[in-house]
């Protein structure tokens, strides 16, 4: 039988924004909300009308992880391997996807949830989240959480939060980078679209081929890096986009990006 669909989206002006809507269970990301999650993402996304998504969530808590029933002796370990790799899978495909993906957290995110928001390629909390990995405290290590939490923060400081399971606020995952901003919360909205409608200025293609390369230079050595993105920025400069925005700029006058 098809998964239950735990997601809302929504798509305007450029914008899709998924909802984890599963409020009752705290958005936990059951084997279903991996799915429909999964599938909200990948929905028409060479689009030329899509050029942001953000995952937002609704009631109090963004999303507390993974969903524990699913991880009991109940399960066998061929179902606990399902929902560890479909996590994986989700969270390496936001950073492959072609177009930014912004979290929007207006509350708590913890362990997998946690891990999502690390994931995401920019992040906007209100001042009353919290994230945490507090899977240390019920005897399961927040292993796979660490993967992007260990990518976004100092060392020190992730695995400060990984072996005291303790939450940190929204202020202190600003300092340590694992937000990019922190906004009252009547603020989040329009602070979320403020960045998003500001993407959408920007040609699609030129976004692609930056967020693809930004990635990949990251697990590269300095000078590898450089060489590789050297190239991309001449290859950059044949796309119709990039030839446009330059003469424009020269120009002094508004490109108009038709893709």
């Amino acid at each position: 039988p098809p998964a239950e669909k735990l997601t809302a989206t929504r798509q305007a002006g450029g914008v899709r924004n998924i909802i984890l809507n599963n409020p009752k269970k705290r958005n936990a990301l059951s084997l279903s909300m991996l799915q429909s999650l999964q599938e909200d993402l990948l929905h028409d996304i060479k689009s030329k009308d899509l050029r942001v998504i953000i995952i937002s969530a609704e009631g109090p808590i963004f999303c507390s992880g993974h969903d524990l029933k699913e991880l009991s002796s109940e399960e066998d370990v061929k179902h606990h391997s399902k929902v560890f790799e479909l996590c994986a899978e989700v969270m390496t495909l936001i950073q492959k996807l072609p177009v930014p993906v912004i979290a929007k957290v207006n509350g708590l995110a913890t362990a997998a949830g946690c891990q999502l928001v690390a994931s995401c390629d920019i992040a906007v909390a209100s001042e009353k989240s919290q994230f945490a990995t507090p899977g240390v405290n019920i005897g399961l290590f927040c292993s796979t959480p660490a993967v992007a939490l260990g990518r976004s923060l100092p060392r020190k400081v992730a695995l400060e939060m990984l072996f005291t399971g303790e939450p940190i606020s929204a202020q202190e995952a600003l300092m340590h980078g694992l937000v990019s901003k922190v906004v009252p919360e009547d603020k989040l909205e329009e602070e979320t679209m403020k960045i998003s409608h500001k993407i959408c200025k920007s040609s699609k293609s030129v976004l692609a081929l930056g967020k693809a390369t930004f990635y990949r230079q990251m697990t590269q050595d300095l000078d590898t890096a450089y060489r590789m993105t050297a190239q991309v920025m001449v290859d950059n400069l044949t796309l119709r986009d990039g030839q446009e925005g330059i003469e424009a700029f020269i120009q002094k006058r508004k490109p108009v990006w038709s893709h």
